[in-house]
C-alpha cells in the first residue's frame, strides 16, 4: 500500500508574514531566497505567495530585498522594534488605579504586566509595541514598552487655571491625574475655573514628560454630571462634536427623494410597514412590512435605513463615520456616529413618511418556513411608528390598531426563534440596567430593562435578515473566488476557563458536558433555564458568560457560535453602526454582478471597528458606573444583600442586589488573609481554610463612594450560607 505524504497546512497572510520576519529577525546576517523560506518555515503555502509576502514586507521596510529571490533582515527596523527581546507584539494599554498596566494582545491567553516605570508615558487604551519576558517559576511574564504606536486620545476635559506665564488644565481620569500645559496664546477664552476641552499638541520627549496642549473649546455645562459624561466619551477616544467640514457636508445633502431616484427602487409604499423603538429613540433605522399574496403566503419586509445612498466612501462624513464606527449610548444621552441631520432625519424611518432603504424580503409558507427571498433597494412608508411598550400591549391584549399584523409578526418570529434554539443557539441574557432621573440628572431609581415579544419580534428579523445577507454572500462566493465580506464571528469558549468553571459549577450541583461544542451550547441553555428558578445558579450565570469568547468583526468567517450561525453578519442598523455601512457598499455591488474588494483592506477596517466597538462598550459602561455610584451616595452606612462578583489580587468584588452596583471589600479588612486561586473563582482562608466563592450571598455594608474614581468601598458584614 502506498503511503501518501501528509501536506503541509496553509497559513494565512498575516501569519505568514509574521514567520517570516520573525525567520529573518532570528538570523539577521543570513541570506534567503523564497524557496528556502519555504523549506525552513514548512507550510503548505506555494513559493509564489511566499514570494509576494517577501515583497510586501520589504515595500513596507520591514525586511530588505537585497536582489531577485534574495531578501535579508532590516538592521533598521530591528533597531526600531527590537529593542530588548524577540518576543515583541502590539498591544492596547489597560492602566490599573495604581498606575501600573496591563497590555491586551491578541494572541496571547494571557494580558502582559508592565511596572508604571516601564510603561513609557502610555496611557490608558493606547496602542503599544511591548516586549515580553518570561516570569520566573510560579509568577506572571512582564513586559516592556518600547514603542507608543497610536494615542487612544488626543484630546481631554478637565478645569483650566490661568497660571504666572501660563496656564495648566487638570484633567482628573479613573486612572490619576494628568496636567496639560497651555501657552497664553492657546487659551482661547478660557478663564481661571472653566470647563475646557484641551488638545494635546505634544507628549513631552525624553526626560522631560510634559504634555502641551490648545484649548479647542470652552465647555458651558459644567455641572457635575455633564462634566462626567463629556470625560467618559473623551477618555475612550471619541469626540464630543462633528468637524466643521462634516458638518458642511450634511447641510449640502438634499432633503426630497427625487421621482428618479424613486423610479430605480421596488415601490412598497403600499405595503403596511410599522416601525417598533424605544420610547427615546429619534434614529428609527429599521422597520417592518407585512402582507398576505395571492398564493396564500405570507411576506415580510426588513427595511433598513438606506444610509448608503446618503454617505459615500471616503467622503468628508464618511472618513468621520468610519473614525468613529459607532454610536456610543450612556445613560443619558447618545453620542451619534452620523451627524444629527442624518441619524434623525434624512435617514430616520420616520412616521408618515416616504423612506429610502435596503431591504431584505422574505415569503413564508403556510408552516411559517422562508420558501424566497429578495435583497435590494426599495423606498417604503411608514404607517405607524409604536414603541415597544404600546406594541407589547397591542400584542398581549389582541386589539388596537394593527393588532392583527403584529400578532402575526409575533407568531412568525416564535417560529424563527424556536428554529434558532432547536439549532443549538445560546439563550444567555445578560441585565440590561437602566436609570430614572430627576430634574437634575441623578438617580432617583435603578432597573433592569425587560425584554419581552415586542422587543423579541424585532430581534427575530432582524437577526434573520443579518444571516441571510451572509449566507448570500458566502455562497456567491463559493463557486469561484470567495467574495471579501465583513462577517459578525463569535469563536468556541475559552476552554481552560470553561474547564475551572465546570469544576465549580459541579461544587454547586450543577453538571456540564464540554466533549462537543453542541453539549457546551445545551449545557449553558439547561444552566439559562434553571437560573430562573435556582438563585444560587442565577449567581454564577454571570461567571458562564464571562468563559465566552466576545463577538468581533472579520473577513475571516468561522460562524458565529452563540447564535448556532454558520453565517452571520451585521445589516440592521447602519445609522448607528459603519459595519453595516460597509456591509450596505459589499451587498449591493454583489447582488446583480460580482465585486471583490481588497480584502487585507477590509480585514484592516474590521479590526478598527471592533477596537471601536469596545471602545463604546467601555464608556457605556462607566457611564453605569459612574451614576451607580452617584445613586449610593446618600446611602454611605446602609446595608445591602450582595453576591460576590468578581476577585482580584487585592481583594472581592460583591454586586448589589437592588442597585446591580458592584463595590470592592479588600483582603486586608477580613478577618484573616486570603488565598486566591488561580482561576479566581474562590478563595482560601490561610488559618481556618473557609472558602469564599464567586456567586455567594453576603450582606454587606456602603463604606465610600467616590464620583471621580467611579468606585465604591464596602465591608464585609455577613456571609449569607444557605
Amino acid at each position: 500500500m502506498t503511503k501518501h505524504k501528509k501536506k503541509n497546512k496553509k497559513a494565512n497572510k498575516s501569519y505568514l508574514n509574521k514567520k517570516i520576519v520573525s525567520l529573518l529577525l532570528a538570523n539577521p546576517k543570513k541570506r534567503f531566497s523564497p524557496k528556502s523560506i519555504k523549506k525552513k518555515l514548512k507550510f503548505g503555502n506555494p513559493v509564489d505567495e511566499v514570494r509576494a509576502a517577501l515583497d510586501e514586507l520589504a515595500s513596507s521596510k520591514k525586511i530588505l530585498k537585497i536582489k531577485p529571490e534574495v531578501y535579508k533582515a532590516n538592521k533598521s527596523f530591528i533597531k526600531e522594534v527590537i529593542k530588548t527581546s524577540l518576543n515583541t507584539y502590539k498591544g492596547i494599554v489597560d492602566i490599573t488605579k495604581r498606575g501600573a498596566g496591563f497590555i491586551l494582545v491578541d494572541g496571547l491567553e494571557q494580558d502582559v504586566f508592565v511596572p508604571s516605570k516601564f510603561l513609557m508615558g502610555a496611557m490608558n487604551k493606547d496602542e503599544v509595541l511591548i516586549s515580553v519576558s518570561k516570569g520566573s517559576k510560579g509568577r506572571k511574564p512582564s513586559g516592556k514598552v518600547l514603542k507608543i504606536l497610536k494615542r487612544n486620545i488626543t484630546q481631554v476635559v478637565g478645569k483650566f487655571r490661568k497660571l504666572k506665564g501660563f496656564g495648566l488644565v487638570e484633567y482628573k481620569g479613573k486612572h490619576g491625574l494628568i496636567d496639560v500645559n497651555v501657552n497664553p496664546d492657546d487659551f482661547n477664552g478660557a478663564v481661571n475655573g472653566d470647563s475646557v476641552l484641551i488638545e494635546i499638541t505634544s507628549w513631552g520627549k525624553n526626560q522631560n514628560k510634559a504634555l502641551w496642549g490648545k484649548i479647542d473649546e470652552v465647555l458651558t455645562e459644567t455641572d457635575a454630571h455633564n462634566f462626567a459624561m463629556q470625560q467618559i466619551i473623551i477618555e475612550n477616544g471619541f469626540e464630543l462634536s462633528f468637524p466643521d467640514e462634516v458638518i458642511a457636508a450634511t447641510e449640502k445633502l438634499s432633503q426630497n427623494i427625487s421621482d428618479q431616484e424613486i423610479a430605480l427602487r421596488k415601490d412598497i409604499r403600499e405595503i403596511t410597514t410599522l416601525t417598533i423603538d424605544p420610547l427615546t429613540a429619534q434614529d428609527f433605522d429599521d422597520a417592518l412590512s407585512i402582507q398576505t399574496l395571492e398564493n396564500g403566503n405570507i411576506e415580510v419586509g426588513v427595511h433598513i435605513a438606506d444610509v448608503s445612498h446618503y454617505v459615500k466612501p471616503e467622503s468628508a462624513i464618511d472618513k468621520e463615520a468610519y473614525k468613529r464606527s459607532t454610536s456610543v449610548y450612556l445613560v443619558d444621552r447618545c453620542v451619534p456616529m452620523l451627524p444629527e441631520i442624518l441619524s434623525n432625519k434624512l435617514c430616520s424611518l420616520r412616521p408618515e413618511e416616504d423612506s429610502l432603504c435596503f431591504s431584505a424580503i422574505f415569503e413564508f409558507n403556510d408552516k411559517l418556513k422562508v420558501v424566497n427571498e429578495w435583497f435590494g433597494k426599495t423606498v417604503i412608508y411608514s404607517d405607524r411608528r409604536f414603541t415597544y411598550e404600546e406594541a407589547q400591549e397591542i400584542i398581549e391584549n389582541g386589539k388596537g390598531e394593527y393588532h392583527e399584523e403584529l400578532a402575526s409578526l409575533n407568531k412568525i418570529a416564535k417560529k424563527i426563534r424556536k428554529q434558532r434554539q432547536k439549532s443549538g443557539a445560546i439563550s444567555f441574557e445578560t441585565e440590561e440596567v437602566q436609570f430614572k432621573l430627576d430634574d437634575n440628572n441623578r438617580p432617583v431609581d435603578i432597573y433592569v430593562k425587560e425584554r419581552k415579544d415586542a422587543h423579541l419580534l424585532v430581534e427575530d428579523f432582524m437577526l434573520l435578515a443579518n444571516k441571510s445577507v451572509a449566507k448570500f454572500i458566502a455562497k456567491k462566493g463559493k463557486e469561484k473566488q470567495v467574495v471579501p465580506f465583513v462577517y459578525r464571528i463569535h469563536d468556541l469558549p475559552n476552554m481552560e476557563r470553561l474547564t475551572d468553571f465546570s469544576e465549580f459549577a459541579k461544587e454547586l450541583g450543577f453538571k456540564m458536558k464540554l466533549d462537543t461544542p453542541e453539549n457546551i451550547a445545551k449545557s449553558f441553555n439547561l444552566m439559562a433555564k434553571e437560573a430562573k428558578t435556582n438563585e444560587v445558579i442565577s449567581m454564577i450565570q454571570p461567571l458562564a458568560i464571562r468563559t465566552m469568547s466576545k463577538a468581533i468583526y472579520t473577513t475571516e468567517n468561522i460562524g458565529h457560535y452563540g447564535l448556532a450561525f454558520e453565517h452571520y453578519t451585521h445589516f440592521t442598523s447602519p445609522i448607528r453602526r459603519y459595519s453595516d455601512l460597509l456591509v450596505h457598499r459589499i451587498l449591493e455591488k454583489n447582488i446583480d454582478s460580482t465585486l471583490r474588494v481588497k480584502k487585507d483592506e477590509l480585514e484592516a477596517k474590521c479590526q478598527h471597528i471592533s477596537k471601536m466597538e469596545r471602545s463604546a462598550m467601555d464608556a457605556e459602561r462607566e457611564s453605569v458606573k459612574y451614576k451607580q455610584v452617584e445613586y449610593l451616595l446618600d446611602k454611605i452606612g446602609q446595608e445591602f444583600e450582595g453576591f460576590i462578583s468578581g476577585m482580584i489580587d487585592s481583594g472581592i468584588f460583591v454586586q448589589l442586589k437592588e442597585s446591580k452596583a458592584e463595590g470592592l471589600i479588600r483582603f486586608d479588612q477580613l478577618d484573616e488573609p486570603y488565598d486566591l486561586h488561580e482561576s479566581r473563582l474562590y478563595a482560601i482562608g490561610i488559618r481556618s481554610k473557609s472558602k469564599i466563592t464567586m456567586g455567594m450571598k453576603v450582606m454587606v455594608k456602603v463604606e465610600d463612594a467616590d464620583m471621580e474614581l467611579r468606585q465604591v468601598d464596602l465591608e464585609l458584614v455577613d456571609i449569607i450560607r444557605s
